[in-house]
């Protein structure tokens, strides 16, 4: 499965409840939608979107699902009752936040992972970076790929972006892990997905730029008013 996302693309189909595209059967037309532009891939949250996906596309889902605990900043796949779930809902690649954050239980991903390896040796897992520590970490632990999905939303990496200095901070994940590296992560334009897979990542992630027609729009608004008056 993981073969056959080198070198493509895969769509992130995600709405919260607070964006306009939010529900199941939207998001199912939004994988059919990038299933027709070429994606090879989708990324998804929460089990009621990622089986409505699963109904109308054969492509290999990235499942998630993003939860808020109390005292905890993890929020992408926290506890082992998410994974649980997306185990029992047949996702390929399963992701969840790999930094070195306590996560509800008062766990970290260190003693958490193994326990998930134990419980289920075949099941693909995807770490959610935020700094290269985490990247290392992740492929000791016995991840399959890493991505730098968190970097600029942590304490230490906050307002970062991913493709600034040239993508500089994905280049360095590429050069110190061995597994394969997924670019996720303000990747808005096809010059940058381009750039990210020459720099030497596996696959790339897209998903604003493609599924958030808010975002998109804010975008071109930015770009209007940013003209001088004449």
């Amino acid at each position: 499965m993981i073969e056959q996302l080198r070198s493509q693309l895969i769509v992130s189909c995600q709405a919260l409840p607070d964006e306009p595209l939010h529900g199941s059967a939207i998001m199912a037309r939004m994988a059919v939608a990038a299933k027709e532009g070429g994606a090879s891939g989708i990324r998804a949250n929460g089990i009621e979107d990622i089986q409505a996906i699963q109904s109308v596309v054969d492509l290999p889902i990235i499942g998630i699902i993003k939860r808020e605990y109390d005292g905890s900043d993890v929020y992408i796949t926290p506890t082992l009752e998410e994974v649980d779930a997306l185990v029992s809902a047949g996702v390929d690649l399963i992701a969840l936040d790999a930094t070195h954050r306590a996560r509800p239980d008062g766990s970290t991903i260190a003693t958490l992972f193994p326990l998930l390896k134990e419980k289920y040796p075949n099941q693909r897992f995807m770490a959610d970076c935020a700094t290269l520590e985490d990247a290392v970490r992740a492929e000791r632990l016995g991840f399959d790929v890493v991505a730098p999905t968190l970097y600029g939303y942590t304490a230490e990496t906050v307002g970062k972006k991913v493709y600034e200095g040239d993508f500089q901070f994905l280049r360095e994940m590429v050069q110190i892990v061995s597994i394969p590296v997924i670019a996720e992560g303000n990747v808005i334009t096809p010059e940058h997905a381009r750039r990210v897979l020459e720099i030497g990542a596996y696959a790339v992630v897209v998903g604003g730029a493609i599924t958030r027609p808010q975002q998109i729009a804010k975008r071109f608004v930015e770009g209007i008013h940013s003209l001088s008056p004449r």
